[in-house]
């Protein structure tokens, strides 16, 4: 690497993200193949180095997932991830086939904990395993990332003996993570510094952290990292993921911007993209976003104290570190109406940034004159909750929702009747529940004969106004399974039923594809 070239690698961090992978782990959070592939349309989008598509092995869903990411995205390198195992590995390579630039991530634990319990493996065993597989992976693909679970907890000398050998097979991407949250910024930072100075060929090679979150740490460990050398880091949209979940994306890259003088970094991430990513993210996992979360939280550009209103209006930078345009947030509203032409709305989606086919454009359209017949305003946020509605795959569906009628009120107990398309065939039943929400949900869980227990049910309204379309989600378990459901309309009960139907639909597939290739194997690093 040329002096020039290696300086302007050492001013840029690289940005892995793992929504589709680690992400998907959450509890509930799992996505179809057509729900990948629209995040990682958007995390192209936004310029992400590294997209981690899966893990190919683990079922045939995700393989499919996988190669079609592959096949689509053409700008950021699509990676996969496999144990130190020869079957996971080809997997890995075969789901890649298609990729401009595929990539390897192999793992394997280097703690003592792990080596015994889990492992049954010898440290020289770990050592040999981690010797054959990633040069296994070097033979089939032109970039292997090699990651050392549960690293922080490891013995840092045979931490460093791992390391060295990953990079001697040809590893070119050495992978730090703090599994199980457990490292403090600044062990984690000299821990870096160690690997990077004392490792034989570590100066060759790019450095990344992976941290979760378990002690509320894993942003700040990850910028602990970078100072302590790494160059990449591995985190989620929202931060979601495994237990507490991984560093948040926005949070880093963000704190990388504004305090661009300390760090002297940059990342190639379009902030712009990152509220309509987060949102993208919440809506397809059903995981909402805490009003107070950085970055991309409701109340993240809120003000309501009088001392801090005065401040702003003299000057933002009072109260304001960076601008919330810089992150995609936008506070003007969508001038469309019922009388807004298919011209005008094309062109207002594609200023939000969507790419619609013909067909899918003609779904949205008929939706939006639906929505602008029942408000008189219509936000960005009301265009985007349509656009999210229309993007499942109702043909898959089981359950499909034709017609709902809700009575109650302080005379009448409450009362839902409903008409239900299950596998193409109408049934209709009534039933009374303790509120309206109820009597919808006990008729639907008799209508479809399902035994799901609803987890949660949240209720928020998008925009201003008794006209706002309001979104309701819920989480539904059945036998271990978890799935989240959505739905929006200016009908709260309507939107109630949707949410629930789309759950239970999730929760159908689910045990469809357990049925076809049993239950996958998840993992964390």
């Amino acid at each position: 690497m040329a002096d020039g070239d290696k300086k302007k690698s050492e001013e840029r961090v690289r940005i892995f993200d793992t929504t589709l992978r680690d992400g998907e782990q959450s509890p509930g959070a799992s996505m179809q193949k057509e729900e990948k592939l629209q995040i990682a349309r958007q995390l192209e989008k936004m310029g992400v180095d590294i997209l981690e598509a899966g893990f190919p092995v683990a079922s045939p869903d995700d393989f499919a997932a996988v190669c079609a990411i592959s096949e689509e995205i053409r700008h950021a390198s699509v990676c996969a991830l496999s144990r130190c195992r020869s079957e996971d590995i080809e997997a890995a390579a075969r789901s890649l086939e298609k990729a401009r630039s595929p990539r390897i991530h192999t793992f394997l634990a280097t703690s003592a904990l792990h080596m015994e319990k889990k492992l049954k493996l010898s440290p020289e065993e770990v050592l040999e395993t981690i010797d054959r597989s990633v040069r296994h992976a070097v033979r089939l693909v032109g970039e292997v990332e090699f990651s050392a679970e549960d690293a922080t907890r490891s013995d840092r000398d045979f931490l460093a003996r791992a390391v060295g050998v990953a990079i001697a097979a040809g590893a070119r991407t050495i992978n730090i993570p703090d599994t199980v949250g457990y490292a403090l910024p600044t062990e984690f930072r000299e821990l870096l510094h160690f690997l990077r100075t004392t490792v034989p060929g570590a100066d060759g090679v790019i450095f990344s952290a992976h941290c979760h979150n378990d002690l509320g740490l894993a942003v700040a460990n990850s910028l602990a990292a970078v100072e302590g050398g790494a160059r990449q880091i591995e985190c989620t949209i929202n931060g979601i993921g495994e237990r507490a979940g991984n560093a948040a994306m926005e949070e880093v890259v963000m704190a990388l911007r504004v305090r661009k003088s300390f760090y002297r970094l940059e990342t190639g991430i379009r902030t712009e993209e990152f509220v309509r990513a987060s949102r993208l993210v919440s809506t397809i996992t059903g995981m909402l976003v805490q009003p107070n979360k950085a970055i991309v939280g409701a109340n993240a550009f809120a003000h309501e104290s009088g001392i801090h209103q005065d401040g702003l209006l003299k000057d933002k930078r009072t109260y304001e570190i960076m601008l919330p345009e810089q992150v995609g947030l936008s506070e003007g509203s969508l001038v469309l109406g019922k009388h807004s032409g298919r011209h005008a709305f094309r062109a207002r989606i594609e200023t939000l940034g969507y790419r619609l086919s013909e067909e899918d454009l003609s779904a949205a359209f008929l939706r939006f004159k639906k929505l602008a017949d029942q408000k008189k305003e219509i936000y960005d946020e009301d265009i985007e909750t349509l656009l999210s509605e229309g993007s499942g795959t109702p043909e898959a569906d089981r359950f499909r929702l034709e017609r709902l009628a809700v009575s109650g009120g302080t005379l009448v107990p409450p009362t839902a009747t409903i008409v239900l398309s299950v596998d193409g065939e109408e049934r209709q039943m009534a039933g009374l529940g303790t509120g309206p929400v109820d009597a919808i949900y006990r008729t639907l869980s008799n209508l479809t004969g399902s035994a799901a227990r609803l987890l949660s049910f949240t209720i928020k309204g998008i925009t201003g106004g008794s006209d706002a379309l309001g979104e309701v989600t819920v989480r539904l378990e059945e036998e271990g399974r978890v799935a989240a459901g959505h739905g929006a309309d200016t009908d709260i009960l309507v939107a109630a039923a949707r949410a629930y139907l789309e759950a239970l639909n999730r929760l159908e597939r689910k045990k469809e594809r357990d049925r076809r290739a049993g239950l996958s194997s998840r993992v964390s690093l």
